[in-house]
């Protein structure tokens, strides 16, 4: 019985409950169809690890203050059987605190962060308090602002100055003298303040969507008598400011641990599109099954995940109605995902010199009369030793897009070697070239679509359309027809007719 209703009704109701719910959850939470109707927000998790000493304990990590460009609009804390509170004091602490806390322990800070256009009066610096220092280093700092001074005019242009004069290379004995026994942000922070220029160490954080376990980075601030401007001790003033989030200002230390040892605190972030309305009501704690309540690491991981099912439709509608030839079913959409990581032209680059590679060592190796199993682990082992020569050479070249190619999935990888390899045996080169030259095109369609940022939006924020995009592969798997490919072979038969 080939009866097509069945399949029917359940790709009906496929469409219809993915629709319906995704229609819901705009409609009821109102997020947004395209991501760029709506505000970006940045949800930093920090995870602070330290190890207890068995007494008392209490946590301190100063939280960012408030800042042009940014608005927090909610934060909060995952710690089981710790006690949390904020201090407001001069910087803003998140206080954790436990009676007799043991072994390793780690601690969560959420915090959400919307993007605006809204500007904050900066603080003024407070009087600048005058920086001794002792022999030869205060002759070192006479001579470098005798040096840089009458070539500055303002706080600004001073700041420029000595940072070159810092960098310059080679330099001379009294910059020698200061950079070799001072850290570099301390010391330009000394230098102007004993100039009289208001100068302060900051810590921020560069938001990077996707990025896990990311440290904070020192930069400088200077007082130019207006605003605060933020200087990159290796590169200088930095205009481009839109991505970085500064954490600290001054005292005191981010992060302080009383009663443990071997702290350390880490970064993990996000990006999302959703509406104002959305975030008043607090979408992730109303929706109890949405990927929103995942940590913040696992939620990037998702968003590669949730474009699998896109790939996968794309591989399915040029097998069944175009009749492109792969190898694999579908290993042109892991391709394609690694793409995503590796960009387009250095993954496709990478993929055709590895496999070219495989394929020759896998040439050799049938000499060997392996058993499969033993055949593919050394191909395994063979593929990651290319990868790796193939990017220190890359590095070594100053090839950075090669260092990506660590992104394509190894076992895939080998094992596509060995299909290719068995296809050049039994059924010669040709054949290979078309199911190779097959999946890349199909990855590299797979690639554009996925890589669009409006799906990329769609499948993460709405993943009930995978059950839509369910039905139609459904579909296609009910198709009995001509493919687009073959008609050119049957096309004597209409000549006939």
């Amino acid at each position: 019985m080939n009866s097509s209703g069945p399949v029917l009704f359940i790709v009906i109701i496929l469409m219809a409950v993915g629709a319906g719910a995704a229609t819901f959850r705009h409609q009821i939470y109102d997020i947004p169809w395209m991501p760029s109707s709506q505000a970006m927000i940045w949800q930093v998790e920090a995870r602070i690890e330290f190890v207890a000493q068995g007494g008392p304990s209490q946590v301190y990590l100063t939280l960012p203050p408030s800042q042009s460009g940014f608005e927090i609009v909610q934060e909060s804390a995952a710690s089981s059987g710790w006690g949390f509170a904020i201090e407001r004091a001069q910087q803003r602490r998140a206080h954790w605190s436990q009676r007799d806390p043991i072994d390793r322990q780690i601690l969560f800070y959420k915090l959400d962060i919307v993007t605006n256009d809204d500007q904050i009066a900066p603080t003024p610096p407070e009087t600048v308090t005058p920086v001794s220092w002792d022999e030869p280093y205060q002759t070192a700092v006479d001579h470098l602002l005798t040096t840089v001074y009458p070539t500055s005019a303002d706080a600004h242009t001073l700041t420029l100055q000595i940072i070159q004069a810092l960098r310059r290379s080679p330099t001379d004995q009294n910059l020698s003298l200061l950079t070799a026994n001072f850290e570099q942000q301390d010391l330009l922070v000394r230098v102007l303040q004993t100039a009289e220029v208001p100068a302060r160490k900051v810590q921020v954080l560069v938001l990077e969507d996707g990025r896990r376990r990311q440290s904070l980075a020192s930069y400088l601030q200077v007082w130019d008598g207006e605003r605060w401007r933020l200087y990159n001790p290796a590169v200088g003033e930095l205009t481009e400011t839109d991505n970085l989030l500064l954490w600290q200002t001054g005292t005191p230390a981010v992060l302080e641990v009383l009663g443990g040892t071997n702290s350390r605190v880490t970064f993990s972030m996000i990006s999302q599109t959703r509406s104002s309305t959305v975030l008043a009501q607090e979408q992730a704690d109303d929706l109890a099954l949405s990927l929103y309540n995942l940590p913040i690491a696992e939620q990037g991981m998702f968003k590669l995940i949730m474009l699998l099912p896109v790939g996968a439709f794309v591989v399915t509608l040029l097998r069944v109605l175009v009749g492109l030839r792969t190898s694999g079913t579908f290993m042109p959409v892991l391709i394609a995902l690694a793409f995503l990581q590796t960009e387009l032209l250095p993954g496709l680059a990478s993929f055709v010199i590895v496999v070219a590679i495989g394929l020759f060592i896998r040439s050799y190796l049938s000499s060997l009369n392996l058993l499969l199993v033993a055949r593919i682990s050394t191909l395994v082992v063979l593929v990651i030793a290319i990868i790796s020569i193939f990017s220190i050479v890359s590095f070594r070249l100053g090839l950075i897009q090669g260092l990506t190619i660590t992104f394509f999935p190894m076992i895939i990888l080998a094992w596509t070697i060995e299909r290719m390899s068995i296809t050049w045996e039994e059924e010669g080169p040709k054949e290979v070239l078309i199911q190779g030259g097959g999946s890349l095109f199909v990855a590299v369609l797979a690639y554009l679509l996925m890589s669009v940022r409006e799906v990329e939006h769609l499948v993460f924020h709405f993943p009930e359309l995978h059950l839509v995009l369910l039905g139609f592969i459904l579909l296609l798997g009910r198709y009995t027809g001509y493919r687009l490919l073959e008609l050119n072979r049957f096309a004597a038969f209409r000549r006939a007719e």
